[in-house]
């Protein structure tokens, strides 16, 4: 996994967002199933340890809750679709951007979520 600097966030994965700091991915769709890649991830700026640590304990839940919104067809490989769910005073937005296999995500601590992003996205609570 990366971690880099402002400068650097066209090189960042996941969706293109303007927040800071934020871990970002593209997921593979399977079926059903979401799969993440260690090496399809970043992240831009640093989370303080103990960001981190809880970052690291509601990251499965969050592609959990991802999954379930494939299966509901929320989140449709075909089509560029923006959802956002929030946990544990994180924000995830999630977006296949129609890519027809993968579902690129940013995910940063929910205070720190940008304006446009409340007007844009549905959002789902845990």
């Amino acid at each position: 996994m990366t971690t880099l600097k402002l400068f650097d966030i066209e090189h960042a994965w996941g969706l293109p967002r303007k927040v800071s700091p934020r871990f970002g991915a593209r997921l593979i769709l399977r079926g059903l199933h979401l799969d993440y890649l260690n090496d399809r991830a970043s992240f831009v700026g640093e989370f303080s340890p103990e960001v981190r640590e809880r970052f690291n304990h509601t990251f499965p839940k969050l592609v959990k809750q991802l999954e379930r919104l494939v299966v509901s067809c929320e989140i449709d490989a075909r089509e560029q679709h923006c959802v956002t769910i929030e946990y544990d005073d994180f924000t995830c937005e999630a977006d296949t951007l129609g890519s027809h296999g993968y579902l690129y995500i940013a995910v940063y601590q929910t205070a720190d979520k940008p304006l446009l992003a409340l007007t844009h996205s549905p959002s789902i609570t845990l």
